[in-house]
């Protein structure tokens, strides 16, 4: 469904993104985990189309992703680890500017905005200015507005930021049920829990390259330095990197 194909993007003398490979396939939903500046979020950016690559591809359903006006890109949504939401309207109004931005326009519009709220819980507030919503019932909003267009494929940077432990819940909750729809999702966080519960496969990025691509389970029983031991996502990882996710 998406892939990333030799991927390569620098700043000046800094290559944040070196030769990055790696598939998506219909339905599945990967973890992208790395340390800080491993180059997570340069590569969704060079994903959604948002930073173009210096070399290399960005492919759904095997064909690769060309400029601004590609039709392929109405295919992603993407939920920002900023809050991209106006704070001062409410959530209908924001749903409804990002739904003409989309170009839904009447009944069709209507009925997307009431599925997303629906799906996110936050159909009783949604004339609530988001001003006056929590940090947690913001981020599931930020989600929402990304649901307005039926995406095939979701890219998620960090969704959980800063929210208490129930609105995670039901974030993860959100995205299992999104997975159940046939979604396509990426994933990254800092957090090693969400990704032992929520990922079907794992892809590991330090210094601008993929250094692993598997289930946990196989990663585990690959590293001679944890084989045998309780599997667990944080003894792979920095058995692999060397590092802490969260350094």
């Amino acid at each position: 469904m998406l892939e990333a194909k030799n991927l390569k993007k620098s700043f000046g003398s800094l290559q944040a993104v070196a030769d990055t490979s790696f598939v998506v396939r219909p339905g599945e939903l990967v973890g992208l985990l790395g340390p800080n500046g491993a180059g997570k979020t340069t590569t969704i950016s060079m994903l959604t189309g948002l930073t173009q690559p210096d070399s290399g591809a960005v492919l759904i359903d095997g064909k690769p992703l060309h400029g601004d006006t590609d039709p392929s890109k109405a295919r992603i949504g993407v939920v920002p680890q900023e809050l991209a939401i106006y704070e001062e309207l409410s959530a209908a109004a924001n749903l409804r500017f990002f739904g003409s931005l989309y170009g839904l326009h009447g009944d069709r519009l209507i009925q997307a905005m009431d599925s997303a709220l629906e799906l996110v819980g936050l159909s009783a507030q949604r004339n609530t200015k988001v001003k006056e919503y929590s940090g947690g019932m913001q981020r599931r909003l930020n989600l929402a507005a990304s649901l307005l267009h039926d995406p095939d494929i979701l890219l998620l940077d960090e969704p959980t930021v800063g929210v208490d432990p129930q609105s995670r819940n039901a974030i993860f909750d959100n995205l299992e049920v999104l997975k159940q729809r046939g979604k396509t999702i990426l994933y990254t966080t800092h957090y090693m829990e969400e990704v032992e519960r929520l990922a079907d496969r794992v892809i590991i990025m330090d210094h601008g390259q993929v250094i692993a691509d598997d289930t946990i389970a196989a990663l585990h029983t690959q590293l001679p330095q944890v084989a045998g031991k309780h599997a667990n996502l944080e003894s792979v990882f920095l058995a692999l990197t060397g590092r802490q996710l969260r350094d």
